[in-house]
């Protein structure tokens, strides 16, 4: 997780995305495990199927920790997830490249909040 993270924070667009104030407190009032089921919902039903007609616009830049860490980790849309993640097109996400990118998402999470 720390290559990828470290080659993303070298991008100008992933690397302005940061947790504010406001992130950092409903993560704590929510707890981290709820933060995750968040991150594995919004996968499921936004990123992993085949085709998404809105492929791209799908996932907000603002309003919930894990829209700012998916655009923060190349996992916001399936034409960014292929170009940094190397997963195609076309195809439903398998059970480990879901996991593979929630696991992504609470590092990156993680991270922010230990700054």
């Amino acid at each position: 997780m720390d290559d990828i993270l470290n080659k993303l924070s070298k991008s100008q667009f992933r690397s302005r995305f940061k947790l504010n104030t406001k992130d950092k407190v409903y993560i704590k009032e929510k707890g981290l495990e709820t933060i995750k089921q968040h991150a594995v919902d919004f996968v499921e039903k936004r990123i992993a199927p085949a085709n998404i007609i809105n492929d791209g616009k799908q996932t907000p830049m603002r309003n919930h920790p894990v829209f700012k860490a998916q655009h923060a980790t190349a996992t916001c849309c399936r034409k960014c997830i292929n170009k940094w993640h190397g997963f195609p097109l076309n195809t439903e996400l398998n059970d480990a490249q879901k996991e593979y990118i929630v696991n992504l998402i609470m590092c990156w999470i993680q991270k922010q909040i230990d700054e």
